[in-house]
């Protein structure tokens, strides 16, 4: 069976190519945001922290709202691209360059914490029980992955390619769990939530049917953590192959079944 790549690659793996990352990476569903001002109250003048933003599919949003980021990203490329790109916000966004593990920021000081498609990467007991003491009382948490597929309802393309993948190093968020992805695996998310002190649990899943051309197809695929780590002769046949099937099988355009699970919680 193949390796499971290590946490600590995260810490450098997505920033060799930012601008793709960004361009290819496919947005977090409306409803992700509607539970972050409903049900974590999240809005204008709200003080944020986010695990491991890359370029900044969740901040955005949250900046957006009105929110104070304090955005903990250990890739120095990444990073820079987001303060770039955000630089509109200089005043409520503030970057650190390193990992969350060893980032300083002040005890009981934020309203919300997120971690967005990252926890995965960083050891989740250690990663809660941090968030937890940066929160104010009463403050909530949020954790959320975008998953490119759908154990339930398995699309034709996910058929055509699944051996492809099967034969990659497992990314982290790859799971043991009865669903096979870690974010799926809601009894033991629900558990470290638990174990950290958290309360006020609440699990969804979001589906989602977006339909991507052949550009759109292969330019997600070279962000994933197993393709992304191939020597690069390797990567582009896995690409070219990738895409030829995305060509005969499925004439230049995909239907993907995608989905988003959430958690949210409360720190009492």
């Amino acid at each position: 069976m193949p390796a499971t790549i290590a946490r600590t690659a995260g810490r450098t793996l997505f920033g060799e190519n930012a601008r793709a990352y960004a361009a290819f990476r496919p947005d977090y569903p409306d409803r992700i945001f509607e539970i972050l001002e409903t049900r974590c109250r999240v809005g204008e003048g709200k003080s944020v922290f986010e695990i491991g933003p890359g370029t900044g599919l969740a901040t955005v949003p949250l900046l957006a709202m009105g929110c104070r980021v304090t955005a903990v990203e250990p890739d120095a490329r990444l990073a820079a691209f987001l303060v770039d790109s955000q630089n509109a916000h200089a005043d409520r966004l503030n970057v650190q360059t390193v990992t969350f593990e060893e980032a300083i920021m002040p005890a009981a000081s934020f309203d919300l914490g997120i971690a967005a498609t990252s926890l995965h990467w960083i050891e989740p007991g250690q990663a809660l029980a941090k968030a937890f003491h940066l929160l104010r009382p009463g403050g909530h948490w949020a954790m959320w992955w975008n998953i490119f597929g759908d154990p339930d309802e398995a699309d034709a393309f996910h058929q055509c390619t699944h051996a492809l993948f099967e034969r990659l190093q497992k990314s982290p968020s790859h799971g043991d769990g009865p669903k096979g992805h870690f974010g799926l695996d809601r009894k033991h998310r629900i558990a470290d939530l638990e174990q950290a002190g958290f309360e006020s649990i609440i699990a969804e899943e979001v589906r989602w049917r977006p339909v991507l051309n052949k550009q759109q197809i292969l330019g997600l695929t070279a962000t994933f953590s197993p393709v992304a780590r191939l020597p690069k002769i390797e990567r582009q046949a896995f690409l070219d192959r990738i895409g030829a099937i995305v060509d005969e099988e499925f004439g230049g355009r995909v239907m993907r079944h995608f989905m988003t699970a959430i958690y949210t919680a409360r720190r009492p």
